[in-house]
């Protein structure tokens, strides 16, 4: 076998200007696996045909391969073949063969989860976005699509269940306690979304009828004991389908839609055609061992997975470089569904959180690039923040600029066109174009700059002649490899609000600034006007206004939008403690007087508030800072949750009493109140209440649900009361056995801000259900505690030591895991010297382990500079 593992000195950087058409086609591709999880045969028999005029030779991608068998239209040709490097070479002289392969993998040695791989003593595939040249020699690229016809055989009493994509055509016993199972898919897709399970599971069986009559056979497989946690997956299965009927009019195209839940795996899901294989986080839900959060995670990834049946499937990507065509246009899908599906103005709220503190960090990093990079030197890094979060907002904006009606003509004439092919993120562009008459020239932009626009807003008045002026200045910020960038259309949703009066001067208008600067002149104004903007987040950009604490705490309690509701509050905590950080003192009454106005509003709905009422997290409070002081941060925001805790705590107290459930429901009142609750008493132990512990560790006991047994042990985590280590011991003792509740375990003690959490993360990485194998397991110690920012940022660069250590042990099994993990160290520029010379020394001692890989290479080297 091949070193996979290591890495060149020097990885080869590969860029979008480079494209070239396959030299090759496989239209028909028959594959044939001889299963087991030792030695798995795999016959791979591949219908090529020469793609143009051209004498090049056919190039099978492998990885880690070592042919058994090569025939070139039935007949062995040792002088025709040649391995180079990984991949297998073959000088074909006609336009028009049939090659066959077969090679010999260990399904139950794949530490990478990629390729073919054991999870659970059962076996399942990973190929996006190149795992599957490491189960045969294939042309492993988007822009390749072919008809599939798979046939595998195995152990009946092992692997009783046999899956692959598209429909079940024929099975049966084979001698010697095996048996087989031939599944055809009819639809040309890319490798990328070959999937294939061999697994002793049971299913939960449904059935969907699509708007054209026809019946669709739907299954969710899971462990036996499992089976009734997938309940709310099909539910929201069923409802995904029939929301893509109404509102795009798209339906399900096959007779079989497969779900398949595994414990070991590098991403959330992934949306093979027909047959997804989901990470079992987000499928598995029951009140017991499920947040309501998890339960709208079930949902939005169901809904995301089966979004791409048209959005990455029946249309896909021509190369990795248009990855946001597929998954930013099924993320702003997914947003839909969801908002559709409860509160809207949560979910956006919800999503611009995400954004703002995965992407916007991004966006500001030595690892900034456009939704449509221009190179990269190993493929899984592209799967970022940025291609698929900011990709949404760019998708979204289309939606703002264009409207709803125009938008779904571009939509349809986008599938219409370019269904069956690779497209491109300016194919999609040019649909939107067409269908709208609309030109957005200037708006492609968005596809190839990176950064965060800043919006400078200033708006002056003229009592006398009842005018308004507001001015509009946009500047985009240098960006590794694009110091100089120019204006992007910006949607922004503006409304002007009368100081005295409390009412909108006029009807919301839409702005789109598109160059350096513009004034929007405004007439019929009175009295003051507050200036309400970028309402519902319609442009991804952050807003520099010359608006009052005053003008925040009116836009919190009168603004009649429920995003810029929220934005007001969030942004007139933000100026308090940006305030406290650098002057030391801070004035807590206004952020009082607005927090007591909106939680004792009986308007709103439990759900808002709670959101609302979320102080802004030292990460983000630290995005505001020139140079990022965590302790300072830290202080500040504590000192502002006691005031508010103690300042409001009989109106906390009566939150917490009046959300009190009597039994569990998933309606969004009642979700709503659960959430507000635990808000609650987290102000509660903050304000220093001395029944604080006791209220916390009686909620844990009493608790018929997750929700709020998980809001109760979060806050005694952070406490020092003797109540927070009874809830550690009692939470591991009732939940040991279950994985996904196991890692809550792990993630909620590594988010303390305790001063011995270092100790505790060091401790629990010893812990005997910690293991490094299991990326769920990985990601609730080591990702918590690399986002836990007082801890993470320690003076003495422990936090840094230990992320270090565990990515070098990482590196070695899952390189694509591992990489995910370094982008904290790479913000090394946004501290302090002392922590930015730790931050660095540790990168650079990763960089100069014999061996890397190359995902760790790239990510670590950028971060570098």
């Amino acid at each position: 076998m091949l070193d996979v593992q290591a890495a060149a000195a020097n990885p080869p950087v590969i860029r979008r200007e480079d494209y070239r058409k396959p030299d090759w086609l496989m239209p028909d591709v028959f594959l044939d696996f001889a299963l087991d999880p030792a030695r798995a045969l795999v016959t791979g028999r591949l219908d090529v045909t020469r793609n143009g005029a051209h004498n090049r030779p056919l190039r099978l991608h492998g990885d880690g391969l070592v042919p058994l068998k090569v025939l070139i239209d039935g007949e062995a040709q040792a002088d025709a073949w040649r391995m180079d490097g990984p991949d297998l070479v073959i000088d074909l002289p006609g336009d028009a063969h049939v090659v066959e392969t077969q090679v010999a993998i260990s399904p139950e040695a794949n530490s990478q989860l990629m390729g073919l791989y054991a999870s659970g003593g059962n076996l399942c595939s990973q190929c996006e976005p190149e795992g599957f040249r490491r189960m045969v020699f294939f042309l492993d690229r988007p822009d390749v699509l072919s008809r599939y016809r798979v046939r595998m055989d195995a152990d009946k009493a092992r692997f009783p269940v046999l899956l692959s994509n598209g429909d079940l055509t024929g099975s049966g016993d084979l001698e010697h306690g095996r048996h087989w199972a031939e599944w055809t898919d009819p639809f040309p897709k890319p490798s990328y979304l070959f999937a294939l399970v061999a697994a002793n599971l049971s299913a939960n069986v449904d059935h969907f009828t699509t708007k054209s009559g026809r019946e669709v056979k739907l299954a969710i497989w899971v462990v036996e004991s499992d089976l009734p946690k997938t309940g709310h997956a099909m539910a929201a299965l069923k409802a995904s389908m029939a929301w893509d009927e109404k509102v795009y009019g798209l339906e399900y195209d096959l007779g079989e839609y497969n779900i398949v839940a595994v414990h070991d795996f590098n991403f959330g899901a992934m949306e093979n055609k027909s047959l997804n294989i989901f990470n079992s986080r987000y499928i598995l839900a029951d009140p017991d061992t499920a947040t309501d959060i998890d339960y709208d995670g079930v949902s939005g990834v169901v809904a995301h997975e089966y979004f791409h049946n048209w959005s990455g499937n029946r249309v896909t990507c021509r190369d990795w470089f248009q990855l946001s065509l597929k998954e930013g246009f099924t993320v702003f899908r997914d947003q839909c569904f969801t908002a559709d599906q409860g509160s809207a103005a949560v979910k956006r709220i919800e999503d611009v959180r995400l954004l703002r503190a995965a992407q916007f960090q991004e966006d500001a990093g030595p690892l900034a690039h456009p939704i449509r990079p221009e190179s990269y030197m190993e493929v899984s890094n592209f799967y970022t923040a940025t291609v698929y979060n900011k990709g949404a907002e760019v998708v979204r904006m289309l939606h703002t600029m264009l409207g709803p009606q125009k938008f779904r003509a571009g939509s349809d004439l986008y599938f219409a066109r370019h269904d069956g092919t690779a497209a491109t993120c300016e194919d999609f562009v040019v649909a939107m174009e067409d269908a709208s008459g609309v030109d957005l020239s200037q708006f492609r932009l968005w596809y190839s700059q990176a950064g965060t626009p800043r919006v400078r807003a200033t708006l002056s008045h003229e009592p006398a002649g009842g005018r308004a002026l507001l001015t509009l200045e946009q500047t985009v910020p240098p960006t590794p490899g694009q110091p100089e960038k120019k204006p992007m259309p910006l949607p922004l949703r503006i409304a002007l609000f009368g100081e005295r009066s409390q009412r909108k001067f006029e009807e919301e208008r839409l702005v789109v600034l598109d160059g350096e600067r513009c004034e929007i002149l405004f007439e019929g104004i009175a009295e003051r006007p507050v200036l309400s903007i970028n309402r519902g987040f319609s442009a991804p950009v952050v807003i520099d206004s010359d608006r009052s604490a005053a003008d925040l705490a009116f836009l919190s309690a009168h603004d009649d939008d429920p995003f810029a509701r929220y934005e007001a509050m969030q942004q007139l905590m933000v100026d308090t403690l940006t305030g406290a950080v650098a002057t030391g003192q801070a004035d807590h009454g206004p952020v009082i007087d607005a927090v007591r106005n909106t939680l004792t509003d009986p308007k709103l709905d439990a759900s808002f508030i709670g959101e609302t009422m979320l102080l802004p997290s030292e990460a983000f409070i630290g995005d505001q800072m020139a140079v990022v002081d965590p302790v300072a941060i830290h202080k500040a925001r504590e000192a502002l949750r006691r005031d508010l805790g103690q300042a409001l705590e009989g109106e906390w107290r009566d939150a917490y009493e009046r959300t009190r459930a009597n039994r569990f429901e998933l309606s969004p009142q009642a979700k709503g109140a659960r959430r507000l609750r635990s808000i609650a008493l987290g102000f509660i132990m903050a304000s220093g209440a001395s029944d604080g512990p006791e209220i916390a560790l009686r909620q844990f006991h009493d608790a018929d649900n997750m929700t709020d047994r998980q809001g109760a042990f979060g806050a005694l985590a952070n406490s020092m009361a003797p109540e927070r280590d009874a809830a550690i011991a009692a939470f591991y003792e009732r939940f040991r056995d279950n994985g996904l509740v196991l890692d809550k375990w792990f993630s909620t003690q590594a988010f303390s801000i305790r001063p011995d959490t270092l100790d505790r993360v060091e401790e629990l990485s010893q812990h005997p259900d910690f293991t490094l194998a299991n990326p769920n397991r990985l990601r609730s110690l080591v990702g918590a505690m690399s986002g836990n920012q007082l801890i993470f940022h320690d003076a003495s660069g422990r936090g840094y030591r230990f992320l270090a250590d565990m990515l070098l042990k990482v590196d070695g099994l899952n390189p694509q895991t591992a990489a995910k993990l370094v982008p904290p160290l790479g913000r090394w520029r946004r501290f302090d010297e002392g922590r930015a010379g730790l931050m660095k020394a540790q990168l650079q001692r990763l960089l100069d382990t014999p061996g890397l890989s190359k995902d760790m290479f790239e990510q670590v080297s950028k971060s570098l500079g």
